[in-house]
């Protein structure tokens, strides 16, 4: 640490030579129909004298001569609720560019009222919605640059392993969570995924790429479903289409290059471009343990090209792939390991590949209206090949290896999604469109693994077909004065392979019986359909044609959801939200006494085969969440969340009991203090602590768990056994340096700074076993301390003319 402080002594004076100023720009757009603003006002406030200007014809803006740092930017215009943009980062190296939206004041006024900040992007949400902001993913300890990491910061929201970056929604599990980018559904977005999560040890998705976005957490609008318990709404930006700009950045995590431009000046014309690769292998060098010997291998890029046709459309060309693998060799070690990522008494070979690439054509009507159509392909390949490891019982050496289970899941998805807003008055609007996601599947399953003296391989899954889901949604805003919002709406879907079919109300409401006073409250029935490969699933005594959950309907879910909100002062705010959700046509087992239920599975790196389901399982999830926040002002913020909740499944026995997600409170306390060293250069700082309930588990059937060779739970108890609280404390280190032309960032973010030991999971040990232990198990723990450098170079290359 001494090195890292010189280094920035020694070299911060080169970077505080010269006056340092940038562009901001932007367009302004109503938020209702897209139409540019003529004649807006935009100004940046906090510099003497102020820095302003006006839109033009085409709604856009330039602010030229901005000092580096962090300002305020407001906008204003007759007519329109104004808007101030709080901690907008300006540096030497690359241009800001601004896309502005303003809402039409239900009620003309003579003054434009200057709006709160905003929190979400979509305005049909008026409950239990987030606005996930990119720098917030740079500036939060702990983050990783991850969007669900970050999000395990929102109050309701949580992760608790390590290892993962599940996102876990008011005690849901985390398969009720929705990825969609660009406007179309996603495959799970990360490295190493499995089928049947939405998580993942790394993700694909490049904060660089992406512009603000949403992250619904319940009572979501119309036009979202297959979902019961949450939306990650991604958008990417689009490329700067005036500078040729360039980032390279090196660290533990990875190496990455980013570059974006115009392709044609004149017609405004931009492309965006990213590119990582791992360099996990340096932790192995630097003898850092990341809970597993094998060295993980990924790559991932992004692009986007968007391309304005007139002055009415634009088409844009999107894309996203990952590739990772990772062999989880431990038969060339002396003893039986501890693998966080998979299991210790095999070699596990895996390959998880994940691709998207759409089109999107945006036209506008005419002043109050525009439509989009989005058609994107998307692809997911998931491969793994393991064996077995005997071991001498005296020594531990191998003995011999045994090829035990074989799969290879592919899903190709054609998605087309195609809408039309129309803003039928300054308090009217209403959008509807249809949605459909067409499904190829490529399905071959084989096991010998449980019991382990298995000769004859058990084929699960042998399948190669379709299935197609159809989606439509509409949903209507009234605003009757500036102070009140009311949305309705219907989102209906089918399945085509068994029929099953929904049709859901949506509502909500939005009162704020003063500027710093808001009421909200919604409601909403959501349905999602059942992990693919378990409708194509069969039992291993019957032919593939045979699939036992072939007709298996939809999960469905009353959610509930009342809010407060309140403007303390300028930059203090709180938020209550209290919610109920009811779930209902769960899949449980038909088998009498069974406590299973579909609402605990989702996560880890193993894929759930249940016997026969029925959809009448139920359970519910109740709670209340505070946020507290200081919004970063005067060089500082703090965050705390905190929530309490009970989260409840019922099995085919009847009785109610703790979901694998019920940790009954989770907390999080984040700060962070930024100063200027010298004119340019800032140095970088952040705190975070997160506190929640110990996770749950079962106790253990000790002699089944040695017939099977596998962890075998007392179905009876599941989940009555908890272990100690979780809690980790990360702190972030981190310098900017401003040149003339270039920004240089370097970090340091220490995860699990105290080196806490969290209990992850009670595994089977087929080593214990083999030596006759009484009690054949061991604690998994989660990963100790981590650090994560990183450098960052931004550069861009002067426009001319």
């Amino acid at each position: 640490m001494s090195r890292f402080i010189l280094f920035f002594v020694l070299f911060l004076p080169l970077f505080c030579l010269a006056q340092r100023v940038q562009v901001v720009r932007g367009i302004v757009v109503d938020k209702e129909s897209r139409t540019p603003l003529v004649g807006v006002s935009v100004s940046i406030t906090d510099v003497s004298p102020a820095l302003g200007t006006v839109t033009d014809t085409n709604g856009s803006f330039v602010i030229a001569q901005v000092p580096v740092g962090k300002h305020v930017v407001s906008v204003a215009y007759i007519g329109y609720q104004g808007r101030v943009l709080n901690d907008v980062l300006v540096t030497s190296a690359k241009e800001v560019v601004l896309p502005v939206e303003m809402e039409e004041q239900a009620v003309k006024m003579n003054e434009v009222v200057i709006s709160r900040k905003r929190e979400h992007i979509n305005d049909m949400a008026l409950v239990s919605t987030k606005t996930f902001d990119v720098q917030e993913t740079e500036r939060y300890a702990g983050s990783r640059s991850d969007p669900a990491r970050m999000a395990s910061n929102f109050a309701g929201t949580q992760g608790g392993d390590d290892s993962r970056n599940d996102i876990i929604i008011r005690g849901n599990s985390p398969q009720g969570v929705l990825w969609r980018m660009e406007g179309i559904d996603i495959p799970n977005p990360n490295h190493f995924s499995i089928p049947g999560t939405t998580g993942g040890p790394v993700s694909m998705l490049n904060s660089k790429t992406l512009a603000n976005s949403d992250f619904f957490m319940g009572a979501f609008p119309a036009q979202y479903g297959d979902a019961v318990a949450g939306v990650f709404d991604l958008n990417l930006r689009n490329g700067n289409n005036d500078k040729y700009e360039f980032t390279g950045q090196v660290g533990l995590l990875g190496t990455e290059l980013a570059a974006e431009g115009p392709l044609s000046r004149s017609g405004g014309s931009s492309f965006l471009f990213t590119y990582r690769y791992s360099t996990l292998q340096l932790f192995q060098g630097l003898n850092i343990k990341i809970g597993t010997t094998s060295i993980p291998n990924y790559q991932d890029a992004t692009f986007k090209v968007n391309i304005p046709i007139g002055k009415k459309s634009d088409i844009a060309f999107f894309g996203i792939g990952g590739l990772s693998n990772i062999n989880l060799i431990v038969s060339n070690l002396a003893q039986q390991p501890s693998e966080l990522y998979g299991e210790s008494d095999r070699d596990q070979y895996f390959t998880s590949n994940t691709g998207v690439v759409g089109a999107t054509y945006s036209h506008t009507i005419n002043s109050s209206a525009y439509t989009k159509f989005t058609i994107a392909e998307t692809a997911n390949d998931v491969y793994a090949n393991h064996n077995y490891v005997f071991r001498d019982t005296g020594t531990g050496t191998v003995d011999s290896l045994k090829n035990i289970l074989g799969y290879r899941f592919v899903t190709t998805t054609t998605v087309a999604h195609w809408l039309i807003n129309k803003k039928l008055s300054a308090k009217q609007t209403i959008r509807y469109g249809i949605i459909n996601n067409f499904y190829h599947l490529n399905l071959i399953d084989s096991s010998r693994q449980y019991p382990i003296s298995l000769q004859q391989w058990q084929h699960r899954e042998d399948f190669v077909g379709n299935t197609d889901l159809v989606q439509a949604y509409a949903q209507y805003k009234y605003r009757p004065t500036d102070n009140l919002t009311f949305t309705g709406g219907l989102h209906a879907q089918y399945l085509t392979h068994n029929g099953s079919r929904s049709l859901e109300p949506r509502v909500g409401a939005r009162w704020a019986i003063s500027n710093n006073d808001v009421i909200t409250a919604g409601y909403g029935l959501h349905s999602q359909m059942q992990q693919l490969y378990q409708y194509f699933a069969h039992e291993a005594i019957n032919p593939p044609s045979d699939m036992q959950n072939y007709n298996m309907s939809f999960t469905r879910s009353h959610h509930f959801v009342l809010g407060y909100d309140k403007s303390l002062s300028q930059h203090l705010h709180m938020k209550l939200e209290a919610y109920y959700q009811y779930l209902f046509d769960v899949p449980i087992e038909t088998r009498i006494g069974s406590s299973y239920s579909a609402l605990d599975q989702g996560t880890g790196y193993s894929r759930d085969f249940p016997d026969t389901l029925k959809n009448t399982g139920t359970g519910y999830n109740t709670g209340i969440e505070l946020t507290l926040e200081k919004s970063f002002s005067h060089g500082f913020y703090i965050l705390f969340t905190g929530s309490v909740f009970d989260s409840k499944a019922k099995g085919n026995d009847g009785v109610y009991r703790n979901t694998d997600y019920n940790s009954h409170y989770a907390t999080n306390l984040l700060g962070g203090y930024e100063k200027k060293l010298g004119a340019y250069s800032t140095l970088i700082t952040g705190v975070k602590a997160t506190f929640i309930g110990g996770r749950l588990y079962s106790p253990v059937d000790v002699a089944q768990s040695n017939v099977v060779g596998d962890v075998v739970v007392v179905d009876s108890l599941r989940n009555t056994l908890h272990f100690a609280p979780y809690f980790r404390t990360d702190i972030k280190l981190g310098v900017r340096f401003n040149s003339k032309k270039v920004t240089h960032e370097i970090a340091l973010d220490l995860i699990n700074v105290f080196n806490t030991k969290n209990a992850l999971s009670v595994t089977y040990s087929s080593y214990l076993a083999d030596k006759s232990a009484a009690y054949p198990f061991y604690t998994q723990y989660q990963l100790g301390f981590l650090p994560i450098f990183y450098y960052r170079l931004d550069f861009g290359i002067k426009r001319k003319g």
